[in-house]
């Protein structure tokens, strides 16, 4: 199953607009983690992974305003293609912030560790602690990047767990208090030119149909990740 999407913000407009219209109620990851249990009978979780540009992050700030939508927003702090502390990005993430979205970490802890020969928890608590002080914030909680080095940064969740540093959640955490990409219907733009999707934790081979038309088998929980 193929679709034809195109990936412009005024499609990606369109997308959550028909989710709206077909009853759909967007949370963030801290508001699952806090209420999994209560949630809307139609229900998004709405991710956003700054990965290249926080000037387009601003982008889909300006969307979800107008659409009246929550999201959470994780920000890289190593990335080579933007400086999260540069006077632009600044600004868009503080706005971010203040009209009242989350702002979580997009962790590099393993690939950290193995370029510079340091203890991959002492990078997390530092990093962590950078994040908030920049803000003013107290993250919730941490998603994992998948960069080009090979590593996982998965892999250092296998013998931690969230709680220890802190944090709400890890976002593919599989502990009972959070466990959503197994419970949920999870969709995504990572594949960079389509979309993918996994019915709780197993992938959906050839399934590339976009956000909106999998509206139509009225998933109850939608974990959804865009990048911008």
């Amino acid at each position: 199953m193929t679709s034809g999407f195109r990936f412009t913000f005024s499609n990606l407009e369109e997308q959550y607009t028909a989710a709206i219209e077909a009853g759909y109620h967007f949370i963030t990851c801290e508001q699952y983690a806090l209420n999994k249990e209560q949630l809307h009978t139609f229900t998004v979780v709405n991710r956003v992974d700054i990965d290249f540009s926080c000037k387009k992050a601003g982008r889909l700030l300006e969307l979800f305003e107008g659409l009246g939508l929550k999201a959470t927003f994780f920000v890289r702090l190593h990335a080579p293609e933007y400086n999260p502390f540069s006077f632009e990005n600044y600004r868009i993430l503080k706005a971010i912030r203040d009209c009242g979205h989350e702002i979580g970490y997009h962790s590099e802890i393993v690939d950290q560790a193995a370029i510079w020969k340091e203890d991959a928890a002492e990078c997390l608590i530092r990093d962590l602690a950078t994040l908030n002080g920049m803000l003013d914030i107290q993250v919730k909680g941490v998603a994992s990047h998948g960069g080009m080095t090979g590593l996982n940064n998965l892999d250092f969740w296998e013998n931690q767990t969230a709680k220890e540093f802190g944090l709400l959640y890890e976002a593919y955490d599989k502990s009972p208090s959070f466990n959503l990409f197994q419970e949920s219907f999870y969709v995504s733009d990572s594949e960079w030119t389509r979309w993918k999707c996994y019915d709780k934790g197993e992938l959906r081979e050839g399934d590339s149909r976009s956000f909106a038309e999998h509206l139509e088998d009225k998933h109850p929980l939608i974990y959804l990740l865009i990048h911008p």
